[in-house]
């Protein structure tokens, strides 16, 4: 599969936004069950194993092009590397779900926007244009407007989200630093088995109560998380939210630059406030309406206003390229 058009890439970010906000109510669900730590050991494994027929079945395809630019060695250290600031990130935002509302959970994570362009600056010196900052400005001001206008001490739960985004700004920099010279699905794969590994390594070192980790050997506890509901939001949090989310963001990346894809990122609380309304009651409200009217504003102004520097590789190959193409990934 060939992602080659922007607006394709655009529509994929847009359709995993609408997995990951209402991801945050499926997983407060899910945290009654685990731990945090081994919640997401178990998320990312089950991620990994979702993503392994893909790996094998083209791995032979991109394996030759790829060696021509980078070893084994360069790809297990930028997957470790990823995937341990997305075990950081992932803590975080899940940890602070115990201690906030889903609504403040998705505000806060999508800071992430403002704070990508900041971060591409410090650590790369990418030049950001005039359009792309006023695009930033409209969707904190649109994600602002979501939580009804108004400021509050941050509690535990918005501290640690907050740490959240930080995490998934830096994620959304280094993966498009990393992803037009490495395989996609085998990238993403190697994400998710740190992640796993990371997980199941603190829940064992720092969880205390070892009757809600994958350690416990209760019974109970296992035929609690084979019923339908905790089997279905393991489904969405793994398979969705995870494999197929983190794969779409790798392989768009290859198109689209970093801050675009902060950009329909912002999306993501809209989505978030709506699985709020439907199972939670929640109600955008007046100002939450404006908010998101501001947040699709500023996606507009990022597309239109970059379009001159946009670039489309003409030879992108993403998790299944083209088998005839022999020129690799630039």
């Amino acid at each position: 599969m060939n992602i080659q058009s922007r607006p394709f890439a655009t529509l994929l970010l847009v359709l995993v936004c609408a997995i990951w906000g209402i991801g945050f109510v499926v997983t407060e669900h899910a945290l009654g069950k685990l731990t945090t730590q081994s919640l997401n050991a178990l998320r990312f494994a089950l991620a990994a194993l979702s993503l392994i027929p893909l790996w094998l079945s083209t791995r032979n395809r991109t394996q030759s092009a790829d060696a021509q630019d980078l070893t084994r060695a360069q790809l297990w250290r930028a997957g470790l590397s990823l995937g341990l600031v997305l075990f950081i990130a992932f803590f975080t935002q899940t940890e602070g779900l115990r201690h906030t509302s889903v609504s403040n959970a998705g505000f806060i994570t999508g800071l992430l926007v403002p704070l990508v362009p900041l971060l591409a600056w410090l650590l790369f010196r990418q030049r950001i244009g005039p359009a792309v900052w006023l695009a930033v400005g409209l969707s904190t001001l649109g994600l602002f407007l979501l939580t009804g206008g108004t400021t509050s001490t941050l509690n535990k739960g918005d501290f640690l989200v907050l740490i959240g985004a930080l995490g998934f700004a830096l994620h959304i920099v280094l993966t498009g630093h990393y992803a037009r010279r490495m395989p996609a699905v085998t990238l993403s794969l190697v994400q998710m088995l740190a992640v796993s590994v990371y997980s199941l390594l603190a829940s064992y070192l720092f969880d205390a109560d070892l009757s809600k980790t994958v350690f416990s050997l209760s019974a109970e506890h296992w035929r609690g998380l084979m019923s339908a509901d905790i089997i279905f939001a393991f489904f969405w949090m793994a398979v969705l939210s995870t494999a197929f989310g983190f794969w779409v963001q790798t392989s768009c990346q290859r198109t689209l630059p970093a801050h675009q894809v902060a950009l329909v990122f912002a999306l993501e609380p809209i989505f978030a406030h709506i699985a709020g309304a439907v199972w939670l009651d929640e109600r955008l409200g007046l100002l939450g309406m404006l908010g998101a009217g501001a947040i699709v504003a500023g996606m507009l102004v990022a597309e239109l206003g970059d379009r001159k520097s946009a670039a489309i590789h003409p030879v992108d190959q993403v998790a299944a390229p083209d088998p005839e193409a022999d020129v690799p990934p630039r």
